[in-house]
């Protein structure tokens, strides 16, 4: 199913079910219930991509910690999965998916995952996504005694019910991390939003509370691997580009820019990797082309999964990346870290520090419309294409950023 599909039923026909799931819950009473003497099942949905599920790693540690004897679920899109697995945030049968491939398909998973979640029964529910209302029906149609999430309190047109008995208002000044922690102290309240102010204060999370196991053998045999198909990089310190825009194009720093960094870090004696899906094969291609040594290496595709990215990623030096996935990936591992942001900011979803407490350097121009993607307008951006925010972040100074990181060791090498 289209993403504007799926927004527009949601919008729509999601608000409507919202009024009238609203009403039923009105009439059956018991707006703020007590926590459940004993939790014994609860549930995190996370539709988002798969970047925030790093950026969330806290709040399922915060969730453990809570609820030590509980069993954890987790509700993504099938899509999403593969992170999910990898980094065991729920045992296989507790992860839970909707395949949002087909309308059909879609109603299907939610129809059964509803009846899992009922069987159960739940106790808790935390819905971690902004202003979806078909993640807030979920957490009302799950059976869940108390549900977490965020409510727009007074804004006009985001209006998801008002059956979240643990609410509190989304803040688009606090990193989502932090946001991710508060409805976790949402649950030991029954004042109801906008009052919190029983929470604690919480700094920004020294470190993302997950990790992936890798053996040394592994690690090693990996970069044999890389070593033997990219003999000309052997010797050299690699640096990864990821140029590409994924599902959001306007996220992507020009070309342009990349290229002029790929030859500077080439000219210097470094060798330059490539990075992204099949679908950015074409970009990658331009971007050897232009650079036309046999330094710069096309690694599109090269990883077959997130975990091979990972072992590339503990292979290289330095990450150049647009927002995305692969930023959030790299804090997983020691690699340094430089992200451009711009439609979005590094202010509400920059990258957690990374291992060895790393920490990832934010490049932002700041002009007077960035960012301009947010939960209030659905991330759908006004840009006609012509992102000068990410334009004006200029090549010079970061292929100078970008030399200075490699000529220190890591940090805690």
């Amino acid at each position: 199913m289209k993403l504007q599909t799926q927004r527009w039923i949601d919008r729509w026909v999601g608000q409507l079910l919202c009024a009238g799931l609203s009403v039923w819950a009105r009439w059956r009473g018991n707006a703020n219930p007590k926590a459940p003497a004993q939790v014994r099942h609860v549930l995190v949905i996370l539709l988002s991509e798969m970047g925030s599920i790093v950026l969330a790693g806290p709040m399922f540690a915060a969730l453990r910690a809570k609820y030590p004897g509980a069993t954890l679920h987790v509700l993504q899109l099938k899509k999403n999965q593969e992170v999910s697995r990898m980094l065991g945030l729920a045992a296989d049968e507790h992860l839970h998916a909707l395949d949002d491939k087909s309308g059909v398909q879609l109603v299907k998973d939610i129809w059964r995952f509803m009846q899992t979640m009922r069987a159960l029964p739940l106790d808790v529910v935390v819905d971690c996504e902004l202003f979806s209302r078909i993640s807030a029906l979920l957490s009302y149609l799950s059976g869940a005694k108390l549900r977490a999430g965020f409510t727009p309190h007074t804004q006009e047109g985001l209006y998801r019910g008002s059956f979240i008995n643990r609410a509190i208002p989304y803040n688009p000044y606090q990193h989502i991390s932090k946001q991710f922690l508060s409805l976790v102290d949402a649950l030991d309240t029954v004042q109801g939003a906008p009052v919190h102010k029983a929470a604690p204060i919480r700094d920004l999370p020294a470190r993302t509370e997950l990790s992936v196991d890798f053996t040394a053998d592994e690690l090693n045999s990996y970069k044999a691997k890389l070593a033997a198909d990219h003999p000309s990089a052997v010797g050299r310190k690699l640096v990864l580009l990821y140029a590409g825009g994924g599902i959001l194009p306007e996220r992507a720093w020009p070309a342009d820019h990349y290229a002029r960094v790929a030859q500077g870090l080439v000219a210097a004696g470094h060798a330059v990797g490539l990075i992204g899906l099949k679908d950015d094969a074409a970009l990658a291609a331009d971007l050897k082309s232009r650079v036309a040594s046999d330094l710069c290496l096309n690694l599109t595709g090269y990883t077959r999964s997130i975990r091979e990215l990972l072992m590339l990623f503990h292979a290289a030096d330095l990450l150049i990346t647009n927002d995305g996935g692969p930023g959030h990936f790299a804090t997983l591992t020691p690699i340094q870290t430089m992200v451009f942001f711009g439609p979005e900011t590094g202010k509400l979803y920059g990258p957690l520090p990374g291992l060895r407490g790393a920490q990832a350097k934010i490049f932002e121009s700041g002009i007077a419309c960035s960012p301009c993607l947010s939960a209030y307008n659905h991330r759908l951006t006004f840009c006609d294409g012509d992102n000068q925010c990410l334009k004006r972040i200029a090549p010079d100074p970061v292929l100078q950023e970008a030399l200075g990181a490699l000529a220190v060791p890591a940090v805690g090498a």
